[in-house]
């Protein structure tokens, strides 16, 4: 009798340890993590397999910080499609800028800038194609706003509206000062960079050719303190980070080795302890890949 009930104890420990977790378990999981830190934090989650959605205050507005370089990457692919230029065609390396406040005009600095090495070429022409990669893999701020004096910020917007992200708003470049402090900043939701990355790796955005070379771009990305950290070796992961003072974003596609993929978004704000809250985001990273891996 006692051999029995071992037996059967042994059964349901078995279950018990192989029951899948559901996706409101996994969903209350990531917000206990989350809530460990200090500060305002949005997630989306699609399963690009199953259909399969988390999503926590994916509505609500953050300051885009550079991860309104991938709604830019977007539009110069839809424009150069259209034969407005060439990703081979040159641009002037200049630093003179217009504000979009009042015009007036502003410059940016080599030292609040993740790409230092662009500021010793002024006055020299580099393609298109090589400032948007840098504006993707380093972030350079330089080359984004001469990529978004070619292609005109509205149109960037108008872009995401056409794919039916509703709240991106793309309004200027980087570092406008007088913008900034009048409230005119580049906005997201982790809603809409969902629904982004999700056109792209459906290969849907401009067209198929143009989203594998935007998904070839963006799997170069240098800063990989989020998404991801804590993954295998073997998972890629196609994305755009963001960051200024207590914000710290992610965003993108992530592939298994058995042909899988899901969208992840992760934002943040008002951060009291960005090193934590950055380990925090990319263990929530590992448990929505951990939770997609169970589903194999």
């Amino acid at each position: 009798m006692i051999k029995q009930l071992l037996f059967l104890l042994l059964i349901i420990t078995f279950i018990s340890c192989d029951k899948k977790q559901t996706p409101e378990e996994l969903k209350e999981s990531i917000e206990k993590e989350l809530a460990n830190q200090s500060g305002n934090f949005a997630l989306a989650f699609k399963d690009l397999t199953t259909d399969e959605e988390i999503l926590i205050n994916e509505h609500t507005l953050f300051h885009a910080a550079s991860t309104m370089k991938a709604p830019v990457m977007v539009e110069v692919y839809k424009q150069a499609t259209t034969g407005k230029f060439s990703l081979k065609d040159s641009i002037l390396i200049k630093n003179e800028f217009k504000s979009i406040l009042d015009s007036s005009t502003y410059s940016l600095t080599a030292e609040s800038d993740s790409d230092t090495l662009i500021y010793k070429h002024i006055g020299e022409k580099r393609t298109v194609y090589s400032l948007l990669y840098d504006m993707i893999i380093i972030s350079s701020n330089l080359a984004t706003n001469l990529i978004v004096e070619l292609v005109d910020a509205k149109n960037v917007t108008q872009t995401m509206r056409d794919i039916g992200a509703n709240d991106i708003q793309v309004l200027r470049g980087v570092e406008d000062g007088k913008a900034f402090e009048a409230g005119l900043n580049n906005q997201v939701t982790a809603y809409d960079l969902m629904l982004l990355y999700e056109t792209i790796a459906n290969e849907e955005t401009v067209n198929a050719e143009a989203s594998m070379a935007m998904i070839d771009i963006l799997l170069d990305q240098r800063f990989n303190d989020i998404i991801p950290a804590k993954l295998p070796k073997e998972v890629k992961v196609a994305h755009k980070t963001g960051s200024i003072t207590g914000v710290r974003h992610d965003s993108g596609i992530v592939f298994l080795p058995d042909g899988r993929k899901y969208i992840l978004v992760l934002l943040s704000k008002d951060l009291q302890d960005a090193d934590a809250s950055i380990e925090s985001m990319a263990t929530v990273s590992e448990m929505i890949y951990n939770y997609v891996k169970e589903t194999e």
